[in-house]
Formats: structure tokens, C-alpha cells, sequence
């Protein structure tokens, strides 16, 4: 093998070597600027932008609001391609400068609440629906939830960022991690293929955090990867992902926070139904 990398006595950040994130990647953390964070009049102010981790607090919202709880929120974007995540007002939310990030406004004091998985479970526990109180159907919620905590990162950092957005193709990088992604597509395949859902017969948080990473990715709407991992040899992912795909609280949480994509696929900034509702009217019959 030629022309093969040696790692340096020491490591040194060269930035010209990151990609496409090369601009806001960076080995420290904390503040880089001064940048207040915007606030609406609900109690739940949401940070984020529609990438799958900040989809799942979308959809969740979304999902709370069409079983009718007093959920309603702002949503505000967070452009991480600029560094607004390394503004203070976003680092006194999360002191790790990820998307998303909530606060909660409705106790005596200001919750703040980061970590998608921490955020779905704060709702749950909130409005008192998507998670079990107790026993094993909860511990199976958790389970799941959890193994999607686990196992995204091979599949965004890993797979999507190899395959998808680094300024090389490498051969090694891509082979691992698509064995990896299609080893866990398999794992999903044969929970599914006895389970409606991924912890059992109910929609819960396990499937709201993992629908926007392995329903995306099966349904084409991430890193347009389907014949490359070919997504048809797991059709117990793919009837689950399009069932959720269908459900009216996903159609309109994905949007959220996004600006790319089709029209109707839209929505900067939410501050009430009535703004899904105009971007979704744009859709044609």
C-alpha cells in the first residue's frame, strides 16, 4: 500500500481536512461569539434544525399536540453550517453545542433540556403518553431507545459522513461502516418482523428517536443510499418506516426547522400550527 497515513507523535487540528463541516468543527468547546437566543410567547422554546436527531423532537412534538396536549412550542433554527450552536445563549442551554436543545418554561424555574433522548423522555414523562409508567413494556421502550442512542452514530458520523459528505471516498471508511449499518438493519428487520412497532405492539419514543435515522435512510430521504445498502432486503423496516412515514404528526414534524428540499418540505421557523399548515398547502394534489 501506497502513500499510507502515519499519525503524528502528536495530534494537530488541520482544518482544512474536515469536509464539509470543516468550518465549525473544532477540538474545543464553549462560545465563539456573542449571539442571543431568539424566544416566542409557548412554554416550550425548541433550538434545533431538521437533521434526523433534531427531527425526533419535531415529530414528537407534533405527535403530542395531535393527541391532544397543551404541547404547543416555538421552534427556532439553530444554522450549525454557520456556528450558531457556539453562540452563548445556545451554550448556556447545551454546554455541548448540539442540536437539539429545549427549554421548558412552564415550572417556577427554567428547565433546560439537551440530548434528544433526554428530550423525548422529558416529554413522555411530561404529558404522560409515548412511554409506559412502568414494567417491562417500559424497560423495552427504553431498550430500544437506547440501542438508537448506540447505534446512529455508525450510521451518521460513520456511514453518512463517509459515504456522503468527506471530501474523499475511502474504501475502508465506507466497507466498515456499511457492514455495520446493514448489520443493524438486519437487528431492525427481525424486531420487526414480529413486532408492529420496535418495543411492541405501540408507537413509542423508541420509534420516534429511530424513524428519523432508519426510516429516512430505507425511504430515500437520507443520503440517497438505498440501492448502495439495498434497503428492499429489509421489508419489515421498510413496512414500518412507511407507516410512520404516513402518520400526519411525522408529515409535519419533519419539516420543521428545515430549508432545504421540496417547498412544502420548508419551515424555517414555527410558531404555530397554522405555519405547517400554509407550507404543507403548498404540496400539489
Amino acid at each position: 500500500m501506497t502513500d499510507q497515513y502515519v499519525p503524528p507523535k502528536v495530534w494537530t487540528h488541520d482544518a482544512e481536512s474536515g469536509g464539509r463541516w470543516a468550518s465549525v468543527n473544532r477540538p474545543v468547546s464553549g462560545a465563539t461569539h456573542e449571539q442571543a437566543l431568539p424566544v416566542g410567547e409557548h412554554d416550550l422554546q425548541l433550538y434545533s434544525i431538521a437533521t434526523p436527531n433534531g427531527q425526533k423532537v419535531t415529530i414528537m412534538l407534533e405527535e403530542l399536540l395531535a393527541l391532544g396536549k397543551a404541547a404547543e412550542y416555538d421552534a427556532h433554527m439553530i444554522q450549525i453550517g454557520e456556528g450558531d450552536q457556539f453562540g452563548p445563549g445556545f451554550v448556556d442551554v447545551n454546554p455541548n453545542s448540539k442540536i437539539p436543545a429545549l427549554v421548558d418554561r412552564s415550572g417556577e424555574d427554567n428547565e433546560s433540556v439537551f440530548e434528544s433522548a433526554s428530550i423525548l423522555v422529558h416529554l413522555a414523562e411530561k404529558f404522560g403518553v409515548l412511554l409506559p409508567e412502568k414494567g417491562s413494556a417500559r424497560t423495552q421502550v427504553f431498550n430500544w431507545l437506547f440501542w438508537l442512542h448506540g447505534s446512529a452514530p455508525y450510521l451518521g458520523g460513520g456511514f453518512g459522513h463517509f459515504y456522503a459528505y468527506a471530501p474523499e471516498k475511502f474504501e475502508y471508511a465506507i466497507n466498515r461502516f456499511t457492514m455495520e449499518t446493514k448489520r443493524q438493519l438486519d437487528v431492525l428487520d427481525k424486531q420487526l418482523a414480529n413486532n408492529e412497532f420496535l418495543a411492541g405492539d405501540e408507537y413509542s419514543i423508541a420509534d420516534i428517536a429511530t424513524w428519523p435515522w432508519y426510516g429516512n435512510l430505507v425511504v430515500g430521504t437520507q443520503y440517497d443510499a438505498q440501492e448502495f445498502l439495498q434497503v428492499d432486503d429489509y421489508p419489515h423496516v421498510q413496512r414500518w418506516a412507511n407507516a410512520i412515514l404516513a402518520r400526519p404528526a411525522v408529515q409535519r414534524g419533519r419539516i420543521v426547522n428545515r430549508t432545504w428540499g421540496e417547498a412544502w418540505e420548508q419551515l424555517a421557523n414555527r410558531h404555530t400550527a397554522q405555519d405547517i399548515d400554509d407550507v404543507l398547502a403548498l404540496k400539489p394534489e
